[in-house]
């Protein structure tokens, strides 16, 4: 009997599927490379805070790896490593492979690399109460009460009346200043604490303190205002009239850090989708492909792909004809033979919120990267939703490559949605699935995920290049 009960298990562990822990699968070798990738990783957060400063480390990396700019009508070769910028805020990494365009088609990984923040309006200073502010407008979905009384980093560029661009980061070096925005104290807080969620911090109460230290030339009409003025105009060459052609951005000021006593874990901002976009780069640097394989990092999917940097710009698709074209291959027939990992973080379950996941369909921390076959809301609403052979196909990429990773939708049917890069390359008619770690906090300025998640999203891009 007891045998015959032994079977029955063995059959139905040989059936049934079940979620693995990497952690637990990993060899001690391999727990260390987990580790030790994520040191690179959380240096790469710590320089990225914005699409333009990601833009330039990406480029940075590629360069130390040999990849070399390339410019539309550049002639290219199977061996070519190259890396084209589009406007400073998006770039594709790409490597060109031996086998037939037009049979094998590209391998393409994309990821966006803004994200949530507080941009700093077009003209934000103004003098109240003994302290002097900047105006702000929100940028992507955000809890705006999450972004009071937290040290805040500036960064940005600004474009003075002369054409100079002077470069802004203040904030990150333990010497310099902070930045501040204010909320109200418990005591007086009783009205506020009866709105809900979205209303207690109003999107124009998301002002940023910069000064508080009046001039000593009593003629000067706002003092702080002044020394605000005074200070920028001596440090950055720039007056009041610059902050038209400035984008400047108020991030989170913390650095990121390993999270719980063992270190499994990652608190910083910006995972999303930096957490996608640096392993999708790191893989097209690192592995030598046979296949013509493209890390596409993109600006302005916190706000619908949208404009001369998102996803929906048509440079990315000139791009891939320009690569087809001067291999001598027809664009049509490479964009139909093409496959697109979409690659964006997913919702991962929180124990501490149970009522808007349902737990068989959710990503589980540290039980490797996450496919989503379909996003979207309520009736998969914007959503590419990739076919079973695709899907069919990944897995046994996976599989051969031994690649421990999971399955999940974006919470409960009717608790909410979202959408990806996604529909954007499946539009050209590319195969696309999305594929992107687990995220505790999406969206907060201090977000949490597992390092085994983000070394296997490596490993999948990997063995999707092979």
């Amino acid at each position: 009997m007891a045998d015959k009960k032994e079977k029955a298990k063995e059959r139905y562990e040989e059936l049934a599927y079940e979620k693995k822990n990497y952690y637990e699968e990993a060899s001690k070798k391999e727990r260390k490379a987990i580790y030790a990738y994520a040191e690179g990783y959380k240096a790469f957060l710590d320089a990225a805070k914005t699409e333009r400063e990601a833009c330039d480390v990406a480029v940075s990396m590629a360069q130390e790896k040999g990849f070399t700019e390339y410019h539309f009508g550049d002639p290219l070769a199977a061996g070519d490593k190259k890396y084209f910028v589009n406007r400073g805020k998006s770039v594709v990494v790409f490597r060109v492979g031996t086998r037939d365009l037009e049979t094998d088609g590209m391998r393409i990984i994309a990821s966006h690399i803004d994200a949530p923040r507080v941009d700093i309006k077009q003209v934000p200073l103004y003098e109240e109460g003994g302290m002097c502010f900047l105006k702000t407008h929100y940028y992507g979905g955000i809890k705006k009460y999450q972004w009071t009384a937290i040290p805040l980093a500036l960064h940005g560029v600004v474009v003075l009346k002369d054409g100079t661009r002077v470069q802004i980061k203040v904030g990150e070096n333990p010497k310099d200043p902070i930045f501040y925005i204010d909320d109200l104290l418990p005591h007086l807080g009783g009205e506020q604490m009866g709105k809900t969620g979205g209303k207690i911090i109003e999107g124009e109460q998301l002002n940023v303190v910069v000064g508080g230290l009046p001039c000593a030339d009593g003629e000067a009409g706002k003092k702080i205002k002044y020394t605000v003025l005074d200070y920028l105009n001596k440090e950055y060459g720039m007056c009041e009239e610059d902050f038209l052609s400035a984008e400047l951005s108020a991030v989170p000021a913390y650095p990121a850090r390993d999270v719980g006593f063992d270190r499994a874990l990652i608190g910083a901002y910006g995972h999303d989708d930096r957490v996608c976009a640096y392993p999708a780069l790191t893989a097209v640097l690192d592995e030598n492909s046979e296949h013509t394989v493209l890390a596409m990092l993109v600006d302005k999917e916190e706000i619908g792909s949208e404009g001369t940097t998102g996803m929906q710009c048509k440079v990315y698709e000139d791009l891939m004809e320009e690569i087809a074209v001067a291999l001598g291959a027809n664009f049509r027939k490479v964009r139909y033979a093409s496959k697109c990992l979409s690659s964006d973080v997913t919702a991962a379950y929180d124990p501490n919120f149970p009522g808007v996941f349902e737990k068989m369909n959710a990503a589980i921390v540290s039980c490797g990267t996450c496919m989503s076959k379909f996003t979207g809301a309520r009736g998969k609403s914007g959503s590419n939703d990739a076919s079973a052979e695709f899907v069919g196909e990944v897995r046994r990429m996976f599989a051969k490559e031994g690649v421990i990773w999971q399955t999940a939708e974006l919470g409960k049917v009717d608790a909410g949605g979202g959408g990806t890069v996604a529909k954007f390359l499946a539009n050209l008619n590319i195969d696309t699935v999305d594929l992107g770690v687990p995220v505790i906090s999406m969206h907060a300025p201090y977000e949490l995920i597992s390092k085994a998640d983000l070394y296997s999203n490596y490993k999948a891009f990997l063995a999707f290049m092979k």
